[in-house]
């Protein structure tokens, strides 16, 4: 079920960081009926905790009422019980909130902020898509007989919140509303929607921390990705030569020349990394005959943990290897390894296909390959 409240994703964004300013009026008033509640609370995600400005009482009507000062323009959080609606508040904002308290989620109105309005549908839209996928990718899992037509079903939900995302980002234009917009984007496959809307939004609220903040990620993110280019689709992988399994033959990538190959990045210790193995078993054991293989390059530093991982996860393909130093792995700093998984998906050719392709999105690109 979807959780009722709308924490932000965007709360990831908000900046830790204070402006030198003067503080600035805000009000924000409303009824809630149908609830409980006996208090409202404004407050703000800073870091990986909510930093509270303000708490007032609701009368048993459902009223209330925050007149404060808040200290920059920026995007903050109204606290009604377990829910939490997102706002962007500016200079002399004054905010009413009206809403059903047995579902906020569905039913609460925002009026005097449409840009806090406009952000508050879509961020809905997004958790009912992130909820979907989740159910869909289980179901892949636990349904394989089904997975065609389940794929297609995951095919149609991202679609469809695609074209969602498409008329929001057409809405608000240069509005602080889309900043949760940016947080869906694949900076790998979507960068130049991406880069769009983070120039778009850089002075839609003139002192916001958040905004700042996002745009620091913007240009970090740009400095990664010129210095990724490398890795992009058409280029050569990079070859190189690594320790296998029995710690004394040694491999090249080069080796799989004429395959399709899948150059994973894992560990042992890596939780994201062993939930997605039995996905690439599986997609190995469908593949393997048709030309596809994988080169499995462990982050671990010792031995033991990586062989009984291999081994308790099933992963029967012959190419592992690991010079066991961990994050200093010589093959994970030729490809600028910064998280794992990381993957790399290569062509017969030793040309690469694309990078980070995981689940299903992995599993259409290989299906598009083969059926070629």
């Amino acid at each position: 079920m979807m959780k009722k409240y709308i924490i932000a994703s965007i709360g990831i964004l908000m900046a830790s960081l204070t402006f030198a300013q003067e503080p600035i009026p805000i009000k924000i008033s409303g009824n809630i009926f149908n609830t409980k509640v006996d208090s409202v609370t404004l407050t703000q995600f800073v870091g990986n905790r909510f930093s509270n400005i303000a708490k007032v009482p609701m009368t048993e009507k459902g009223d209330f009422s925050i007149s404060t000062k808040v200290p920059y323009p920026d995007f903050y959080v109204i606290l009604i019980g377990e829910d939490r609606i997102n706002i962007i508040l500016r200079e002399e904002s004054d905010i009413k909130i009206y809403g059903d308290g047995a579902n906020l989620n569905t039913f609460c109105n925002i009026v005097g902020s449409d840009e806090s309005k406009n952000m508050k549908v879509f961020i809905t839209q997004m958790l009912e898509y992130n909820q979907k996928r989740a159910e869909l990718e289980q179901r892949l899992q636990t349904e394989p007989q089904n997975r065609e037509l389940i794929s297609k079903d995951l095919q149609g939900a991202h679609s469809d919140f695609i074209s969602n995302r498409e008329i929001f980002v057409a809405q608000n234009r240069n509005s602080p509303a889309l900043l949760p917009a940016m947080t869906t984007y694949d900076v790998n496959t979507e960068w130049q929607y991406y880069e769009s809307v983070a120039l778009m939004i850089e002075k839609s609220l003139p002192g916001s921390p958040s905004i700042k903040s996002n745009y620091d990620n913007y240009l970090a993110q740009k400095a990664q990705k010129e210095a990724m280019d490398f890795l992009s689709p058409g280029k050569e992988a990079p070859d190189f030569e690594e320790l296998m399994l029995d710690g004394k033959t040694k491999m090249k990538l080069s080796d799989l020349r004429g395959q399709v190959v899948l150059l994973d990045f894992w560990a042992s210790w890596c939780g994201p990394c062993r939930r997605e193995n039995p996905a690439v078993v599986k997609l190995y054991n469908e593949y393997k005959d048709k030309g596809f293989t994988i080169m499995s390059v462990s982050l671990d530093k010792t031995k033991d943990p990586w062989e009984k991982a291999i081994q308790k996860d099933g992963l029967v393909w012959p190419n592992h290897v690991s010079d066991l130093q961990g994050w200093s792995c010589a093959a994970a700093q030729k490809y600028q390894v910064r998280g794992i998984p990381f993957t790399v998906l290569i062509d017969r050719e030793g040309k690469i296909i694309q990078t980070k392709l995981r689940g299903a999105e992995l599993e259409q690109e290989l299906k598009r390959i083969f059926a070629e």
